[in-house]
């Protein structure tokens, strides 16, 4: 079963807010540690006096001020004021490391972990640190990532993060069974972990395991109901069932809180397509165009829209642009070939299908319609020389493919005609039968008999279920008579 999503790594933000994370529990530790031991009965002032003198406290509060600012730089290098007590404690050294980690300082933060490591081999906290370093580092961390995760797991077994990990890189290679039950272990760990449910939520969808699929994503809502992306999957599991009412609800509570994210508008659109709502569709892609004009797929999906809507000159200038964001998309040099020719524009459907051809050699079509498009320019010596190319490459000169490149190229003989009218009848399959009928049309259009070439064109519009773009032409050109 074909999927639209992806699988999504929140490493990245869990890096960026682990340095605020460990503050915020830090700070609470040191304000507790501050606390204990103390007689309950003093005054809330002299606790408060306390606090204040603590310099670990008061360093701490430093560094929030600083990330409250913005002033992540200034945060790191107040580090280097610190007495070398303090420089000797571990929990403020997490603190720094995690800011070199959200620094994108990775080499700093790695000699700190390895310092803290030496000093404790089994604080989870640094060796889940180095996991993270490690995994940000790329190709280069590969291996000082698995042998942290080794560690993390041999002290607990069902560690989240460790988990996880290992579930991200299955799903990477496409193997979503082991990936999900890691992800299942790490649940065992913190039931709560993001992570942990969002993949084994979209792990069960890939595999067609709905029910488990909305379990976990019911559960990220349950925990936090402003998690967009929870929505988006619910919505593509309503459009499983093809319940497409209830798939756009819960894609529009997705961008109701991202209303800037390009694969939502997507998703709605697509779905607004299906209950026959083209205008919604329209505007959903209109939008993630907005959003992301040098991405090629909306345009792609309203291109389509507008052409089954026969409005095909605003379907010609989105497959336009569909090949200029993404020139190796070759799908759209087909479609805009087609709509050039309905446009008369021979000079582009001639560029389309030449592409076309480039990446297809095995398709008649295209040689052919790049030769009718020559023709069309008055440029017929042009095409017997393309001909004449494509004529030599084709190894089986014995079909009714070749036999039909050689009459363009030859531009007759009678007894040629009479031959492979014969042929066309006795062939077997329809779509070849109907491509042959609408190019021996064709052909006799080009030769100016437009009687004979209506007379095969109509036995095309005449077939039933075509699989082939020529019907189209053939519908075209019918209704023009």
């Amino acid at each position: 079963m074909l999927k639209n999503g992806k699988f999504t790594d929140f490493s990245a933000l869990k890096r960026k807010f682990a340095a605020l994370s460990f503050i915020f529990i830090l700070t609470g530790g040191i304000f507790a540690a501050d606390v204990k031991g103390k007689n309950s009965t003093a005054p809330a002032k002299q606790t408060a006096q306390s606090r204040a003198a603590n310099p670990r406290v008061q360093f701490v509060q430093g560094l929030q001020k600083s990330l409250a600012s913005g002033d992540l730089e200034k945060a790191i290098a107040s580090f280097d004021e610190l007495d070398e007590n303090l420089k000797a404690d571990t929990g403020l050294m997490l603190i720094k490391s995690s800011l070199l980690i959200s620094a994108n300082r990775l080499d700093e933060a790695s000699k700190v972990l390895t310092d803290l490591e030496a000093k404790d081999p089994s604080n989870i906290d640094v060796l889940e640190q180095k996991i993270m370093v490690a995994k940000a580092q790329g190709k280069k961390g590969e291996t000082a990532k698995s042998n942290a995760i080794s560690k993390v797991l041999a002290i607990d077994p069902n560690n989240a993060m460790a988990n996880v990990e290992l579930g991200q890189e299955q799903v990477l290679g496409h193997r979503y069974k082991g990936a999900k039950n890691y992800f299942l272990k790490a649940l065992k760990g913190n039931p709560k972990d993001f992570n942990a449910l969002f993949g084994l939520g979209q792990t069960s969808y890939y595999l067609n395991e709905i029910d488990d699929a909305r379990s976990a994503f019911e559960k990220i809502l349950a925990l936090n109901p402003n998690e967009a992306i929870a929505y988006q999957y619910l919505a593509k599991l309503d459009a499983e069932k093809e319940n497409y009412k209830t798939a756009i609800e819960n894609v529009k509570k997705a961008i109701a809180i991202e209303d800037n994210n390009y694969e939502y508008y997507m998703d709605l659109g697509t779905y607004s397509r299906f209950v026959g709502k083209f205008k919604d569709a329209e505007m959903a892609w209109t939008k993630a165009i907005e959003l992301n004009p040098d991405y090629f797929l909306a345009y792609a999906y309203r291109a389509g829209l507008y052409d089954e809507q026969n409005r095909f000159a605003e379907a010609l200038k989105d497959y336009r642009m569909v090949i200029e964001t993404n020139p190796k998309y070759y799908f759209a040099y087909e479609a805009l070939g087609i709509l050039a020719w309905h446009e008369g524009n021979w000079e582009e459907a001639r560029a389309a299908f030449e592409k076309a051809y480039g990446y297809n050699k095995e398709n008649i079509s295209y040689p052919l319609m790049i030769a009718t498009c020559y023709q069309k320019q008055g440029k017929a010596q042009m095409a017997k020389m393309f001909l004449e190319k494509v004529m030599k490459e084709t190894a089986d000169k014995q079909t009714l493919k070749f036999q039909m490149i050689r009459l363009y190229h030859d531009m007759g003989p009678g007894n040629a005609e009479t031959d492979i009218a014969l042929k066309i009848q006795k062939e077997d399959n329809s779509q070849t039968r109907g491509k042959m009928l609408y190019y021996f049309g064709l052909y006799y259009e080009l030769k100016g008999k437009d009687q004979l070439a209506v007379k095969y064109y109509s036995e095309v519009t005449n077939m039933q279920s075509p699989m082939f773009f020529e019907f189209r032409l053939a519908e075209w050109r019918v209704k023009n008579e």
